[in-house]
């Protein structure tokens, strides 16, 4: 008998898994001011996405490595005083 072995990011999301990444999504946009219909913001659910089906589902975890990965895309989020123009 051949058995498949699955990895976990193939197995779809059930509604739990997605209420939690939707409360860490929503979280983080209102944290950082991240429009919904931006590029930052599908960068971060796909992040948020990425994280919780490698296995970070406590949602403090996944909002901190969330933030620590977002950290290349603020640049471009900082008001021009903050660049020091």
């Amino acid at each position: 008998m051949v058995q498949t072995i699955k990895n976990r990011s193939q197995v779809p999301l059930d509604s739990r898994d997605l209420e939690t990444c939707q409360r860490v999504f929503d979280r983080l946009s209102a944290d950082y001011g991240v429009a919904r219909d931006s590029d930052e913001a599908e960068r971060m659910a796909s992040i948020v996405i990425e994280l919780y089906r490698q296995g970070v589902r406590d949602p403090d975890h996944l909002q901190s490595m969330v933030e620590a990965a977002r950290g290349i895309f603020e640049a471009s989020e900082r008001p021009p005083t903050a660049q020091g123009i």
